[in-house]
């Protein structure tokens, strides 16, 4: 074990450590843990975790793990020779306070040859002289927490990592419109509601004949199983492309349409690298095309909403063979698409 760094939380008067072990050490030293007290949470279904699953072969960082120990003999003025030759000699006293699931993941995915199990695995670990203090220490963490909503994780993201001036957009949220709503700006719930699709690969992650919590938990599961894209492939993209065919009025007002920019935003995710070499000329001749073909769909036999996301989300896709359609083979195409 290596150890970074020793501190000392002065509430529940616990050693705290910093330091990493390797992947095969967590196997045979932490899996073991997974089921050993009684107050830990039931292991989720696999499939939530699929996706981390991947990523580990692949050779992500996992975020870091916490174990506790109940026992006095780390005390504040302990050096790190000592807390490591602890831990070896006692780790099977441990037990986890988070990474419960990361574990099992990681026990799951051990056997594979592809994976690189000299990685580091960051470790916290403390040393507390009571399990009150350690649970006090849980519960002060975790009390009145929700987990947050995929959508309220996609707007404190958005929030935070873009900056849409600078991008070359205009965003509003809804409360800012109410006041005053500024020309060409774009619903930055619209916004999230693309990024949100982009994220789970599918235009459809709003459907309100489902209740929220269900909803949430199916884009939580269509974002873990999501096929990868090329790794140039960003929504930042998406935004910058938007940017650039604003410049059309056409092309604009098509785009506000949240129909369509959710359409767009997914099918970009994999068509980028030809879409953002359009021209602004060449983008609205495209949407021009599609309209035309949409527009000759029956509205007394379709739900418009839903068939337009799907049908721009496809569109844009397979926008590299469906470019060169006209307005009736494109018709054709998307006839043949609907048919039941």
């Amino acid at each position: 074990m290596n150890i970074y760094e020793i501190d000392f939380d002065e509430v529940i008067n616990a050693v705290v450590i910093s330091g990493s072990i390797t992947y095969r050490e967590a196997v045979e030293k932490l899996v073991p843990l997974i089921s050993k007290t009684e107050f830990q949470r039931k292991l989720q279904d696999k499939k939530f975790y699929e996706k981390l699953e991947r990523d580990i072969v692949d050779g992500c960082i996992m975020p870091s793990l916490t174990i506790a120990f109940v026992d006095k003999t780390i005390s504040k003025g302990s050096k790190k020779d000592e807390i490591t030759e602890y831990f070896e000699k006692y780790h099977k006293k441990s037990f986890v306070l988070d990474g419960i699931q990361r574990l099992n993941t990681l026990s799951r995915v051990s056997a594979s040859k592809e994976i690189d199990l000299e990685r580091k695995l960051y470790l916290n670990i403390v040393f507390s002289d009571s399990v009150d203090k350690l649970l006090y220490r849980m519960i002060t963490l975790n009390n009145g927490q929700k987990p947050m909503t995929p959508r309220h994780q996609v707007e404190v993201m958005m929030a935070n990592a873009f900056d849409f001036k600078k991008l070359g957009i205009e965003v509003q949220t809804e409360k800012e419109r109410a006041v005053k709503i500024k020309m060409n700006s774009f619903n930055k719930s619209d916004l999230v509601q693309a990024y949100l699709a982009y994220m789970a690969d599918s235009p459809m992650v709003d459907n309100k004949k489902i209740i929220q919590d269900k909803m949430d938990e199916l884009i939580v599961s269509k974002i873990v199983s999501a096929e990868k894209v090329d790794r140039d492939s960003t929504f930042e993209n998406v935004i910058k492309a938007i940017a650039r065919f604003q410049e059309s009025p056409t092309s604009l007002k098509w785009l506000k349409q949240a129909n369509n920019l959710v359409g767009f935003a997914v099918g970009m995710k994999t068509s980028f690298k030809i879409i953002q070499e359009l021209s602004v000329e060449e983008f609205e001749n495209s949407i021009k095309t599609f309209d035309q073909a949409f527009s000759d769909f029956n509205p007394s036999k379709i739900k418009l909403g839903k068939l337009r996301r799907e049908l721009s989300y496809d569109y844009f896709k397979n926008y590299s063979k469906l470019r060169e359609l006209d307005s009736l083979e494109l018709l054709e195409y998307f006839s043949e698409l609907t048919n039941d």
